[in-house]
């Protein structure tokens, strides 16, 4: 009975390990399925979808859902400090036990007493190993604790800088395609602007922001549950809108960065499929098109008021459906699993950019140096920011 507890306690701390060096040390996705962390965010997430599910879409929904990434990876690493203190536990137990203490006998209760200090290098001194085995073990824990602690506390910081790098360019799309963001809208203010030239650019740097998001979100899965400050924005919403606007100008827009824009599409979609793969989120076609024949006469006759000469045309509308089946079914598949909203086309009537709105103002705020000029259409229906 020994051994088998002290294999078992053996095989725990092997297991807690080689998670946490898959989890966070190693720079690449891990396809194998039996997976300590994985089945903890599967059966946590299901608890928590299961939940948001029943409740309203809003603010409060997105309250409730932004916790979830915080708070799971807190208490992922609770799992495994209590994983690595009872693997340790085990392994004296099976040894015997052969530890000092200042009255009664050894107990399995002490050994996890004595384990969890010895892992927390606390240093108590109230017990103590007796046998050069029992002190090889407690030294063994010691610095597996001591290194478990290090490599969390440089863990957080990279996961706030991944998230903080893609937060920074959601933000910045906030002025130049709305909020929440729209293709049309970005490609229409920047005719309006006589800025088109300026496309391209954009989109070089969205094709980078898509290239570090397939890496950041692949080494560090649990940045797909962190959540967008504001609840019409999000990475997914992001990702959407640049994959939108790339297909309006590869199928046809005037002066248009089609290389450029080819060049992101293909960027894009690749984080896009390969982050539907890593939560096992199959392409699934929208139950509702996002690009009816009513919304795509809208979103030309948009973009030709901003003098940007859209293509039309059979053939047109045939090219722009293959390359919108290439990754709406992924887009909606995670929009789903994640409880995220999918941006829209173009904009009905007129939101304000979240820039605009404050906690005490309901009108927009527009200046004379305003970055972005402000629809044409009704202002009856404003979104605020928070």
């Amino acid at each position: 009975m020994d051994i088998v507890v002290g294999i078992f306690g053996f095989v725990v701390i092997l297991i807690v390990l080689w998670d946490v060096f898959e989890t966070i040390i190693l720079p690449r996705r891990v396809s194998r399925k039996f997976r300590l962390a994985r089945m903890y965010y599967r059966k946590s997430w299901t608890l928590v979808s299961g939940i948001a599910r029943r409740m309203r879409p809003g603010k409060r929904r997105e309250r409730y859902l932004g916790f979830f990434g915080p708070l799971s990876l807190l208490l992922l690493f609770v799992i495994w400090g209590i994983g690595l203190i009872v693997g340790f536990a085990m392994i004296q137990w099976a040894i015997g036990s052969r530890l000092r203490l200042a009255a009664g006998v050894p107990s399995f209760r002490t050994d996890l007493y004595f384990s969890g200090t010895t892992f927390f290098t606390l240093g108590l001194g109230d017990i103590a190993p007796q046998t050069p085995l029992a002190r090889a073990v407690t030294v063994l824990e010691a610095g597996t604790g001591f290194g478990f602690l290090a490599i969390v506390i440089g863990y957080l910081p990279v996961i706030y800088q991944a998230f903080s790098r893609r937060e920074a360019n959601i933000s910045l799309l906030d002025a130049r395609a709305g909020s929440p963001p729209s293709a049309t809208e970005l490609l229409a203010r920047h005719g309006r602007d006589h800025s088109i030239a300026y496309l391209a650019e954009l989109l070089k740097e969205w094709e980078r922001w898509s290239a570090e998001l397939l890496e950041s979100h692949l080494s560090y899965p649990v940045l797909v549950y962190f959540r967008s400050q504001h609840e019409n924005q999000s990475w997914l919403a992001a990702l959407t809108t640049i994959l939108d606007t790339c297909s309006l100008i590869i199928v046809g827009v005037e002066s248009g960065p089609v290389w450029q824009s080819k060049m992101t599409f293909a960027m894009a979609r690749h984080a896009l499929v390969d982050l539907a793969q890593v939560f096992n989120t199959p392409p699934r076609a929208p139950d509702l098109d996002r690009l009816s024949t009513h919304t795509l006469k809208d979103v030309r006759e948009t973009l030709t008021a901003a003098g940007l000469a859209p293509r039309d045309g059979d053939e047109v509308d045939r090219k722009l459906t293959e390359l919108r089946r290439m990754y709406e079914p992924y887009v909606n598949s995670l929009a789903q699993f994640l409880f995220m909203t999918l941006p829209p086309w173009i904009h009905e009537g007129n939101a304000m950019d979240n820039w605009q709105t404050s906690a005490w103002e309901r009108n927009p705020m527009v200046f004379a140096s305003s970055p972005a000029p402000v629809n044409d259409h009704d202002h009856s229906k404003q979104t605020s920011a928070d």
